[in-house]
């Protein structure tokens, strides 16, 4: 049977035309729409695939409404074969557990799945512009029943299998998978090319094939809201607590830089402060009956990544949003940790002096390596074991994977690279109910302009957490906590996807949290391939100042840096005390890694950019002239006020 290459392609709207609706959600019906851009380089990674295996037949699946068919018409004037298109009413507001079951229900209907027709290989984007949750192509390839790898850039049918190049912090691994597989692309690989002429005029004559949900055989009961184990409580806009920037002046760089050192001195911008009016108590309506929907399910469960025999920083901040809500479920309420890897039995008292209750331990030689299918295999065996009623991951490469592979396993929602995490309430009015204690996962969204609360009204209620976005807590060496050693039952095809090599840079991943500067090059300062970057950083380090420099997303897209190094939305979220942006412009995706920063000070050449409206001081000039001075004064003392150590 000839090999299908199977494309997952949505349409998503502009963020800039989105709009919020009287009911206190996001509005898209009126704005612009386009190809997901990740989706994109997943449909030329299908298209390069083709080119190598002539005989292979490319197909595009998507699911929303009729509009969508503009979008699937230009995947097949780009060389795609076939199209096909869920789409139904009922659909409407579903979550993305529900958006993989209906999209892998498809799949099924079209012939392909475990025990079905295994001959293909699906291509998707890592996430979309819309939703950012990076969820739907494991919930797919979990429901399917097929091996899966994320984040990947290249990759290469060689016979049977696909060998891939996967980034994770700190550098990449090169993976091998068996066919039938899922791979989701970043758009860090090969750009997407444009439709010929005779592409498009060929698509025009190709009817797309649109299926209803009755079609595919989809019962009502699983999509939609009624189906959908989340549900968008409310939607906030988020507003910037940074006062106006203090533009520095002065002729000639020497002048601009000194008058930069003296202004830091002399203290940033200051807000007034307005006396916050006490808030009122919600009155809970009479007569409402209070429901725990938690079914027994108690206790918080947290996954402790291992990265070169340590537990990763992302791992620890996690036990500060788990204690705390553990402390306001109260009733002794557990906060468990489980642990996978090899000779990692003595990283469990780590844990527990951060705050677990207690650590679970996998210890085998065969997992020294994170690899989803195991770890997941082991996740839902302790989860079916333990019946958590909140499991937390950090949103790392691994985190965003494995999170909502667990979930469609358990049939449990998932929220996102979450900011915020409480324990709260929810009055259903329709319903007259009062669910609680219900977890309240708050994650930005559309462009970082909005802030959504999240409910899962499935246990455990599932959440990736930001990195970067919580403090570790701080270390207690009497602490007493339990440890337990589990045996999972694992079997081969839970190691069908191989690891052929890990490579890990020097530094940077780990210092970027625990700096006290970080310079940040953006795409207008790659003139020397940030080498003027490197050079202020390394004058700080020759000054006692614990720096590192980074990147904005850009820079990584053109090769320039690695992956561990991107702040942003998509890669790291950091909070030093000084931030200095180089010729980076200040798009809202890298603004949401940044923001926290004690003091920014931004370097551009175009004094419009929005970088000017997130910073606290500001020079307007070319990053070769104002850099070496930077550079000069550095070596003479100037810190940027941050004391040496």
């Amino acid at each position: 049977m000839a090999l299908t290459i199977i494309s997952l392609m949505k349409q998503v709207p502009l963020p800039s035309e989105m709009r919020m609706g009287d009911d206190g959600l996001m509005d898209r019906t009126k704005a612009k729409s386009i190809i997901n851009i990740d989706c994109s380089y997943a449909l030329e990674a299908g298209l390069q695939m083709k080119a190598e295996n002539p005989e292979a037949k490319l197909i595009v699946c998507s699911m929303g409404p009729p509009s969508f068919e503009e979008s699937l018409k230009k995947a097949m004037a780009m060389g795609y074969d076939e199209a096909y298109l869920l789409s139904d009413r009922k659909l409407g507001g579903s979550d993305t557990y529900a958006t993989g079951l209906a999209i892998s229900t498809m799949l099924k209907h079209l012939g392909f799945g475990k025990g079905l027709n295994e001959e293909f290989i699906i291509v998707a984007g890592r996430q979309t512009s819309d939703g950012d949750t990076a969820h739907v192509p494991s919930q797919v390839a979990e429901s399917l029943g097929v091996p899966q790898a994320t984040f990947i850039e290249t990759a290469e049918l060689k016979g049977t299998n696909i060998e891939a190049r996967r980034i994770i912090e700190g550098g990449y691994q090169m993976m091998k998978l068996p066919i039938p597989c899922a791979l989701s692309f970043t758009p860090t690989g090969v750009p997407p090319r444009r439709p010929s002429l005779a592409g498009a005029i060929t698509a025009r004559q190709k009817e797309i094939t649109i299926f209803s949900i009755d079609d595919v055989g989809l019962a009502d009961e699983k999509i939609g809201l009624s189906g959908s184990p989340t549900i968008v409580a409310k939607v906030t806009n988020i507003k910037s607590d940074r006062a106006p920037i203090k533009m520095i002046e002065g002729q000639g760089e020497h002048a601009l830089v000194s008058n930069l050192a003296e202004a830091m001195k002399a203290g940033k911008n200051t807000l007034e402060v307005k006396e916050k009016k006490e808030k009122k108590e919600k009155k809970r309506p009479e007569g409402f009956e209070e429901v725990d929907f938690r079914e027994g399910a108690r206790g918080i469960l947290t996954w402790a990544e291992v990265v070169k025999g340590e537990v990763s920083r992302p791992s620890l901040e996690l036990l500060t949003p788990a204690r705390h809500l553990a402390e306001q479920l109260g009733n002794d309420t557990k906060v468990t940790t489980l642990l996978i890897g090899k000779d990692i039995k003595d990283l469990a008292k780590v844990l527990i002096s951060h705050g677990s209750d207690e650590v679970i331990v996998v210890d085998d030689a065969r997992l020294e390596e994170y690899r989803i299918l195991p770890f997941a295999s082991i996740f839902a065996q302790v989860i079916r074991e333990t019946s958590p009623e909140i499991a937390l991951f950090a949103a790392t490469t691994a985190g965003r994977e494995l999170a909502p592979r667990i979930g469609m396993k358990t049939d449990s929602g998932v929220t996102a690279d979450c900011t915020a995490l409480e324990i709260g309430e929810h009055i259903s009015r329709k319903e007259k109910r009062i669910y609680a204690p219900i977890l309240e996962s708050k994650r930005p969204t559309y462009g970082e302009s909005k802030l959504a609360t999240i409910l899962g009204f499935v246990c455990p209620q599932i959440s990736t957490a930001r990195a970067g976005t919580f403090e570790v807590p701080a270390v207690d060496e009497n602490r007493k906590g339990k440890v337990t050693e589990l045996k999972p039952k694992l079997g081969e095809e839970d190691f069908a996807a191989e690891i052929i090599e890990t490579v890990r840079g020097e530094g940077g991943l780990q210092n970027l949290f625990e700096a006290d500067i970080i310079v940040s090059g953006g795409r207008g300062a790659t003139g020397d391939t940030l080498g003027l970057v490197k050079e202020l950083v390394a004058a700080l380090a020759d000054q006692g100042v614990n720096a590192e420099w980074a990147c904005s997303r850009p820079v990584v897209d053109e090769g320039i840096s690695e992956y561990a190094r991107q702040i942003g939305q998509t890669g790291k979220t950091v909070r030093p005390k000084v931030y200095v942006a180089v010729g980076i412009s200040g798009a809202v995706q890298h603004i949401a890694g940044m923001k926290e920063s004690e003091t920014i000070v931004a370097i551009n050449h175009n004094a419009k950019e929005p970088i000017f409206h997130h910073a606290d001081f500001g020079i307007v000039g070319e990053y070769e002239d104002i850099l070496p001075e930077l550079i000069e004064q550095v070596k003479q003392g100037f810190t940027f006020g941050i004391k040496k150590k």
